[in-house]
């Protein structure tokens, strides 16, 4: 089965999209697994070839409740071929997001969905991760253990979809971790990030 990873996280590297993928990846290994990157608003070479796969597994960041800009430029450029593809793959997205719960992420999800529809593709199914801005930080944590024990669970379940062709309900999980020490760590690294910009932890509070 032929399968393509796309990670479009608007960063090239160290992103939670791409730890994703990677644990993905190990869990999709018995495939022909191709891997592209849609960093930006432009195409990257050879997306004529993703009409011709089995399975489309997207990664990105939740933006504003939705999908990112940039992201959806690249959406739209792909849907006349997979309109004429005459065996559309089967659609799969991990949406992460900085909230603590996964459950934020179920708007971008039904997005997805829609777009699959317009484009005459197959939606298979979709998993909503919360606390996505600790996975970079927890890339070398083994899959399954510790705080990533929701995380490589909700990959598995994904991956045997996936290897099925088949869809269900979508997935959301939080991470396993205290919540309120995610929210004391995530702001921690709002002030230090402030600072590294030369602004004040007042700063943060400014409404415009």
């Amino acid at each position: 089965m032929k399968i393509a990873l796309i990670n479009a996280s608007p960063k090239l590297k160290d992103s939670a999209s791409g730890v994703i993928l990677e644990e993905l990846k190990g869990l999709l290994a018995e495939h022909a697994v191709t891997e592209y990157g849609f960093h930006t608003p432009a195409l990257p070479e050879n997306t004529e070839e993703l009409a011709n796969q089995d399975a489309l597994v997207f990664a990105f960041p939740l933006y504003v409740d939705g999908i990112p800009s940039h992201l959806l430029n690249c959406m739209a450029g792909l849907e006349e071929s997979f309109r004429k593809s005459e065996h559309p793959p089967t659609v799969y997205a991990v949406v992460n997001c900085g909230f603590y719960e996964g459950l934020q992420n179920r708007h971008a999800l039904r997005m997805m969905r829609n777009w699959c529809e317009k484009s005459g593709l197959v939606w298979g199914r979709g998993a909503g991760l919360g606390g996505g801005g600790m996975l970079p930080g927890i890339a070398s944590v083994p899959p399954g253990k510790g705080p990533k024990k929701n995380f490589s669970a909700a990959l598995r379940q994904l991956a045997e979809s996936i290897h099925a062709l088949s869809g269900g309900e979508d997935l959301f999980t939080s991470p396993n971790y205290p919540r309120i020490a995610y929210k004391t760590a995530a702001e921690i690294g709002w002030r230090q990030q402030a600072k590294a910009n030369g602004l004040a932890t007042k700063d943060l509070f400014q409404k415009r």
